[in-house]
């Protein structure tokens, strides 16, 4: 499954140039995965709340391909790519229409409060 996110640039996400500061991709991909997060059911604040559990970002690959610019309407998109026990691969591209102007892998624990690894919750999603 590939969770589509819209994004419109908006000012404050550029430089004086124009085009987006390299930090917000970032940003956005945080969404992308906040809001595949809630599509395949799973409640973030009943997790930590009721279970004491929480995801984490361990690892971010990114390249940046191409610029986007103010008043852009871009796409993010987020799959799992490969998942074990304790950690998730997810995909990650943000596009202007067909063009993939961002790219990332992003590794995600699951974790306890207190930093231990814990097991990820099931969803409803398949894996890749």
């Amino acid at each position: 499954m590939i969770y589509k996110l819209p994004i419109r640039v908006y000012y404050e996400d550029t430089d004086m140039a124009g085009i987006v500061y390299y930090a917000n991709y970032l940003r956005y991909i945080e969404r992308g995965r906040s809001e595949w997060v809630r599509e395949v059911g799973l409640d973030q604040n009943r997790m930590k709340d009721q279970d004491g559990i929480v995801f984490a970002v361990r690892r971010v690959e990114a390249d940046y391909l191409a610029p986007a610019r103010l008043d852009d309407e871009l796409v993010v998109e987020t799959w799992v790519e490969s998942r074990k026990p304790v950690r998730m691969v997810m995909g990650q591209e943000v596009k202007r229409g067909e063009k993939v102007l961002f790219r990332a892998m992003v590794t995600v624990i699951c974790m306890t409060l207190d930093g231990k690894p814990v097991r990820l919750p099931d969803w409803d999603a398949p894996a890749g």
